[in-house]
């Protein structure tokens, strides 16, 4: 989706088909590289750190090397920056087609406000939290692109490391934090993680309580995310598809409402006390 012109973006479908050619032109010039440098994927793998079927895997397009395997292969293989070209293309095919905009928008952003009703956003996931999540998905995954879905949320989490530290507010309802998906163990973990990421000087974390008697998020969990150059975007998603508002009086609404949803939340101190006391009833 085009940041600028809403509803021009290719149909999901579409966009899958061009990730998916992506992923298979560059597994191509990897093999071919390979070839030509007259080394077994064995070899290659062993410099890369990989076994030689995930060799396989990349050169078939059905998985995506992280960056430093790009990097690595381009010079192990002295391709001369025929393979790192290939990044950027890899990283945004690396994420289903109806999240791609809203994932480059993340490494832009100066300020992101999260509203989250049914899951842990998934830039606060654990590991262990997101296979369970993606476990529970259906239809199921495929092993190769499960293993791509995780390997790109966990990316996603540089945004904590960033300079200069971009201002980051999430609002999470109750019931988010209950549910024990994967287990009670999978759940403290995800709690303790909060805890940690509560922390962080640029980070607000908070709760809706369920029994709270007011609460403007009715319509659902959301994103308002403002970029670099000061525009602001909505972002919201269900059932595999997804929405991304530029009009800017939406984006003001948007960002309106989130503040009085934040309003109504408990503060950031009372949310981790909240927050510690579910782990300790686990």
């Amino acid at each position: 989706m085009t940041e600028e012109q809403p509803g021009t973006a290719p149909e999901p479908a579409a966009a899958d088909r061009s990730g998916q050619g992506v992923v298979a032109a560059f597994g191509q010039s990897l093999k071919t590289l390979r070839v030509r440098a007259k080394m077994e994927r064995e070899e290659l793998g062993k410099r890369l750190g990989y076994s030689a079927s995930t060799i396989a895997s990349f050169e078939q397009g059905r998985r995506i090397p992280p960056p430093r395997a790009i990097d690595r292969s381009d010079e192990v293989l002295d391709a001369g920056g025929l393979l790192t070209v290939w990044k950027e293309q890899l990283e945004r095919a690396q994420y289903p087609a109806f999240f791609q905009g809203m994932a480059q928008l993340e490494k832009r952003a100066i300020e992101l406000l999260a509203y989250d009703t049914l899951v842990c956003n998934g830039l606060l996931q654990t590991e262990e939290y997101m296979r369970a999540l993606f476990s529970n998905r259906r239809p199921l995954f495929d092993a190769e692109t499960f293993e791509q879905r995780v390997t790109a949320r966990l990316a996603r989490r540089d945004i904590f490391e960033r300079r200069p530290e971009p201002l980051l507010s999430f609002v999470m309802c109750e019931s988010v934090l209950r549910r024990r998906f994967g287990g009670s163990e999978v759940l403290r973990g995800q709690l303790e993680h909060l805890l940690l990421i509560g922390q962080r000087r640029n980070v607000e974390l908070q709760v809706m309580p369920l029994d709270c008697e007011d609460n403007s998020g009715v319509d659902g969990p959301f994103t308002v995310i403002t970029r670099e150059d000061g525009k602001r975007f909505v972002y919201s998603e269900a059932q595999g598809a997804s929405a991304l508002e530029t009009d800017a009086k939406q984006a003001v609404l948007g960002a309106a409402r989130y503040g009085i949803i934040r309003s109504q939340a408990l503060t950031p101190r009372e949310s981790l006390a909240f927050i510690e006391k579910l782990l300790g009833e686990l």
